[in-house]
């Protein structure tokens, strides 16, 4: 109910937005569907007159290397996910209305993986390299009018690889539209709304407004700005300007009073909209509006993250931005499940590695309560891989670096700006310069958020920080130091901007558990033969730690504000040690599939007040074995095991302890925990030995889909026993069907040496389950999905589109 509640919020907040820019003036126009689409270069398809005629019909966002075959010989190479790259090609055809002939028509594009160039009825509009930046091209003077056919055709090239050093994917992978205003308009990204001055009593909210003419004429116009709650509510008053708009960009500055506001934090993530007007006599010219949140922040050097008056500490994780078996290609959906997983962990940040997020989630992150670290660069002018952004960086940053803070600067999530990550230049004269380069691009256009760099040898050498541009210094690991800080920069402020990078697989368990072991690359341990990492958190890289190591550190200290977990969930690509058949990483808190890792209940036990008790290993093992038990809990006083009912004992977590622990000589039956506070039971939970596979149990992380919005459910499948335990070690073959209008839009299992294919109806189960994303067609009715695996009884759930 509570995930259904929050997706409705997002249809609001985004029915909401539409309606407010569909006012008179402007249109703004999904432009996704009925592409055609090729993979494979081809001469001449920018040409509007190029028989197309045998291409694919998809819709975007799309993403052609999830499609591919996993291959060690693949170019991208296991690092980035050891899927195929290559040249792809998108064309679609378009009417304009002669309405729009005295307007101006743009298409925008949110992100394009990579070197895309797109044409309109033949001509050349542009070339942009970077395929994470957003950006919009002019239509205005090629278009036809009427019942004439226009043709956009976009050439993507992601065939010189290796070019990143994680799973990129490939294609017009983020949304598309076209917007339409009058000839003069509020600039694209043409407000920045700051709240400097906020009190529980007041608040000044100062809007910058940039509008262009492009009329050719100088003109007298009104310039009416309001804020209004989401409900569209007026709460301020209404600012009216008389501007001499002149034949180029003219800027405003307005500041309107809210009376008693409601501040935006990560519990309570308020929200209103600026609504902006230009107004010539009694005709509305343009309505632009900006989603802002009203909150006031700094970092202290003692004392850490100060929001709304009050210390916060950032509880955070980095995040790749592939979907897991869905790619790249960007789903609202996805993302936001991604999220609430993450909110129900305790989670309060996001860091966006390393490269500019999409716009849906900075929305989802402005409405779901989460502080941002919005990152720019993996790579400078020193390169990381042979075809990475360096060979771009000297003549594209400014462009890019100016792009991202220009869209991205109204998002009340977004609380800090990163201008790199582990850049080679920090130990390079060079990195001086260009530190102090891309820190004043930022400050020229947002001066109320500090920008770091997230440095992995944070020495006093490192020439970043020796620049004085970053305003937080930015660690990467080096746990050990991190006490040390102020000793060794006295009077700065600090950041985890990377943490931890420790190794799980979900469902796996060696023994012993408490030595903490680090691999190495030379010998590859403690990896095992099968490419399995132990879920015991005592495993990490050698320039990490485990998730209790730093956690235990950061906690304890204010002056350390916050830190960034690698990684939130796995991710395609960088399969730490890089070593085929693995062509995902280890890293996550929760696996590519979404099914959370141990560790992820030691976070909910220290990140939030809700009750925890998480016992762990499954109880199915050879007799007589020593295993080890662990259990993660909160708001208790001591945790008492029992094996088939026999106490083995009471224990209590010691000093700075995250967890408990029993070793225990194996038996069947049941093992049972149970937590006390000041001896009343405060939870009790239990693992039993089970049997042999019996049934498939599916279930959905919600019932009702929208339809035509690309919506998605998804289906898990446990693989259970006769009594309903689930079959910790189960592999069956699951085959999955849809009845009804949706289809199977991936199927996974969290296993990241897995080599079959996310677009299919089938998967093996991984350590007892599978999942299968089911995306909702354009019809309402039902929707049947069933799964069968060999010698089991079939299963079947029902899903609702409307």
């Amino acid at each position: 109910m509570k995930y259904t509640y929050l997706l409705f919020s997002i249809f609001l907040l985004t029915a909401v937005f539409v309606h407010a820019q569909n006012q008179p003036g402007r249109q703004v126009s999904n432009f996704d569907k009925n592409w055609l689409f090729n993979l494979g270069d081809v001469t001449n398809a920018q040409l509007a007159g190029f028989n197309d005629a045998g291409w694919r019909k998809l819709n975007l966002p799309h993403d052609w290397s999830i499609e591919g075959k996993f291959s060690k010989d693949n170019p991208a190479k296991p690092e980035g996910g050891a899927l195929p790259g290559g040249i792809g090609w998108y064309r679609k055809a378009f009417v304009v209305p002669d309405a729009n002939k005295r307007k101006l028509t743009y298409i925008e594009f949110d992100g394009v993986y990579q070197k895309s160039d797109v044409w309109v009825n033949g001509h050349h509009l542009g070339f942009r390299p970077n395929g994470y930046i957003s950006f919009r091209y002019e239509l205005t003077p090629y278009l036809k009018y009427g019942g004439q056919k226009n043709v956009i055709a976009v050439k993507v090239d992601n065939s010189t690889q290796p070019n990143s050093r994680w799973y990129s994917g490939s294609g017009i992978y983020r949304h598309v539209r076209l917007v339409t205003v009058n000839k003069i308009a509020v600039d694209q990204w043409g407000t920045f709304v700051t709240t400097n001055t906020v009190s529980e009593d007041s608040a000044k909210v100062s809007v910058k407004t940039t509008i262009r003419n492009k009329g050719g004429k100088t003109g007298e116009y009104k310039l009416i700005t309001g804020l209004y709650d989401m409900a569209g509510k007026a709460v301020g008053g209404r600012v009216v300007n008389q501007l001499l708009i002149k034949d180029s960009l003219t800027i405003a500055n307005q500041d309107l009073l809210v009376l008693k506001p409601k501040l935006w934090s990560v519990t309570k993530p308020a929200l209103y909209q600026v609504v902006s007007k230009i107004i010539s006599g009694n005709v509305v010219l343009d309505t632009y509006t900006t989603t802002i949140g009203i909150r006031d922040f700094h970092f202290d050097v003692d004392k850490g993250f100060i929001l709304n008056g009050e210390s916060v500490k950032i509880k955070g994780v980095c995040l790749h931005h592939d979907l897991g078996c869905l790619g790249a290609a960007l789903n609202v959906h996805a993302l936001a499940r991604q999220l609430k997983i993450l909110k129900e962990m305790g989670c309060n940040g996001i860091r966006t590695s390393h490269n500019p997020p999409s716009p849906e989630l900075l929305n989802l992150a402005d409405s779901m309560g989460f502080i941002v670290m919005d990152e720019a660069f993996d790579c400078w002018e020193k390169a990381k891989e042979k075809y990475d952004y360096h060979l771009f960086f000297k003549q594209w940053h400014k462009r890019d670096l100016e792009d991202q803070v220009l869209r991205d600067r109204n998002h009340p999530s977004v609380m800090i700006w990163s201008i790199g990550n582990e850049i080679p230049e920090q130990s390079d004269s060079s990195g001086f310069r260009i530190a102090k380069d891309l820190a004043a691009i930022v400050h020229n256009l947002d001066s109320t958020r500090p920008v770091t760099a997230a440095n992995n040898h944070p020495d006093t050498k490192n020439q970043i920080i020796k620049s004085g541009a970053i305003d937080l210094v930015g660690y990467n690991y080096h746990h050990n130091d991190l006490v040390g800080f102020h000793e060794r920069y006295p009077d700065k402020k600090f950041i985890g901007t990377e943490t931890t990078s420790a190794l799980e697989t979900r469902g796996i368990y060696d023994m012993p558990s408490d030595s903490i072991r680090r691999w190495s690359d030379e010998d590859k341990q403690p990896m095992n033969p099968d490419f399995t990492v132990s879920a015991y958190d005592n495993v990490s890289t050698p320039w990490g730690s485990t998730h209790e190591e730093t956690w235990k550190i950061i906690k304890k200290y204010d002056f350390l504000s916050g830190m960034f977990i690698w990684t939130g969930f796995d991710y395609l690509g960088e399969p730490t040690p890089y070593t085929w058949p693995a062509r995902s990483s280890y890293f996550g808190i929760i696996d590519l599939a979404g099914f959370p890792k141990d560790v992820y209940y030691m976070y909910q036990s220290e990140w939030t007040n809700k009750p925890v008790l998480h016992l762990f290993p499954h109880w199915n093992w050879e007799p007589g074995k020593t295993v080890d038990v662990w259990a993660y809990y909160n708001n208790a006083d001591e945790v008492e095991l029992y094996l088939n009912e026999k106490s083995l004992g009471i224990k209590k977590k010691q000093a700075d302890d995250l967890h408990v622990m029993w070793r225990v000589k194996y038996e069947p039956g049941t093992l049972r925990a149970v937590s006390r506070k000041n001896g009343v039971v405060v939870l009790s939970t239990e693992v039993k030995t089970a049997g042999s596979p019996a049934v498939i149990q599916l279930s959905a992380d919600k019932s009702m889909l929208k339809a035509g919005d690309a919506d998605l459910a998804f289906i898990t499948a446990k693989v259970l026993d006769k009594d309903g335990n689930l079959v910790p070690l189960a592999k069956n073959k699951i085959t999955f069907k849809v009845t009804g209008d949706a289809f199977i839009a991936g199927v996974d299992n969290g296993d990241p040496t897995s080599h079959e294919p996310f677009k299919a109806n089938y998967r093996y189960a991984f350590n007892g389950l599978a999942l299968a994303v089911i995306q909702a067609g354009e019809t309402s009715g039902t929707v049947m999905v069933s799964a069968k695996a060999e010698g089991l009884p079939a299963a079947e759930i029902k899903l609702v589109v409307k």
